[in-house]
């Protein structure tokens, strides 16, 4: 896909330093290190949009589960990268499904739960991985009560999880206020006392990362919509399983959604809602979506399996690829560097022989930043 995502007939991509250099239809000059796709389907390397992967480990328990700090109920100055085990063995079955970004976030018991990683799937160090944070956590019903009443402690209801959140961004709207007032005279101004809570939240303010909200259930939605338009906060939201419900709603307030994942069980109360049309109606009725796994809720080799559900529930097929490329990219603000094959962006490609949407389909070759982490072409 160009650009323009659309369907380039015949193509080729041109790669240098781990970028995208060019791209074009027809012949182009045949040298020693080209590669011939044969034929094959060019197709950007997928995003999952919200995962948990690498900081909940594979198969290991408690030891490996960094993802919740159940011992305060707003927590937005924790960061996933500090979380997250590359050397996960999930990270190796995300390349070679395909899947070369993924959005790795802390978990939904906290009402703020801290600052989300974009990242690629492959390397050894965070720091060389990582794109950008891109968001903070927060989470609405269910999750937030069912960890803290266990505790006895607060939030044990849906009014206490909204007033913990609305009380952290009007004191972090404060503290942001006189950092402005102190750089603009620090003569006449204080500087506030350093505050680790509040100063992880000023890029939020600031627009410089988006609000995540865990949101199942319509009126919990609803209730993310609100919020954030009450503090001017950039939002995505995450699952929004009963989002079908009110397409129009989100539609008019030019909301986007990570939908997913798409195939489970209705495991919990506010899942009672799930269906696989979800992404359709809201596709229909103007809402941006992406698709995810939530890994390892579903496992990450599976996001394309949720696409193609997706479109069994009535997503154009089309837009299905686009939710787990350029629409998320797009919603989780790293459009700039991945999500489609386009001059400048980074080298994350892959070639399939069928239908990417196929079950039955895995890609042959896949690249990340122009590094070649999965083969199985058949050379002359």
């Amino acid at each position: 896909m160009d650009k323009q995502h659309t369907v380039i007939e015949n193509g080729w991509v041109s790669i240098e330093n781990g970028k995208i250099t060019g791209t074009g239809a027809g012949e182009t000059k045949v040298s020693s290190s080209d590669i011939d796709a044969g034929g094959r389907l060019l197709v950007p390397g997928f995003i999952d949009a919200h995962t948990h992967l690498g900081i909940v480990g594979n198969a290991l328990g408690f030891e490996a589960d960094d993802c919740n700090e159940e011992t305060d109920p707003v927590t937005p100055n924790l960061l996933a990268a500090d979380g997250i085990n590359p050397f996960d063995f999930c990270f190796e079955e995300a390349r070679e499904a395909g899947v070369t970004t993924v959005l790795s976030s802390p978990g939904s018991a906290n009402a703020i739960g801290g600052v989300i990683c974009a990242l690629k799937t492959n390397g050894r160090r965070i720091e060389k991985m990582m794109i950008k944070n891109a968001g903070m956590k927060f989470a609405l019903g269910e999750n937030p009560k069912t960890a803290y009443n266990d505790r006895d402690e607060t939030p044990v209801t849906r009014m206490a999880t909204a007033g913990l959140i609305r009380e952290h961004l009007v004191k972090a709207k404060k503290y942001l206020d006189d950092l402005n007032d102190y750089e603009k005279d620090s003569e006449n101004n204080d500087l506030p006392e350093f505050d680790a809570k509040l100063d992880a939240t000023v890029p939020l303010l600031k627009k410089e990362i988006k609000a995540h909200f865990h949101c199942h259930r319509a009126d919990d939605i609803l209730t993310a919509v609100r919020i954030s338009k009450q503090y001017g906060l950039d939002t995505v939201l995450i699952h929004a399983t009963e989002a079908h419900k009110i397409a129009d709603l989100l539609a008019e307030d030019g909301a986007c959604a990570v939908i997913g994942p798409v195939i489970g069980d209705r495991s919990k109360p506010e899942l009672a809602g799930q269906d696989i049309k979800t992404a359709g109606v809201l596709h229909k009725n103007g809402v941006k979506v992406a698709i995810c796994t939530d890994h390892p809720v579903v496992p990450i080799q599976y996001l394309a399996l949720n696409a193609a559900l997706a479109v069994k529930g009535g997503l154009d097929r089309d837009e299905a690829l686009r939710a787990v490329t350029v629409n998320a990219a797009e919603i989780c603000g790293i459009s700039d560097r991945v999500g489609s094959i386009e001059k400048g962006k980074d080298a994350d490609i892959q070639l399939y022989s069928s239908d990417p949407l196929d079950v039955m389909s895995s890609p042959d070759f896949v690249m990340i930043n122009g590094e070649t982490v999965k083969d199985r072409l058949i050379y002359s």
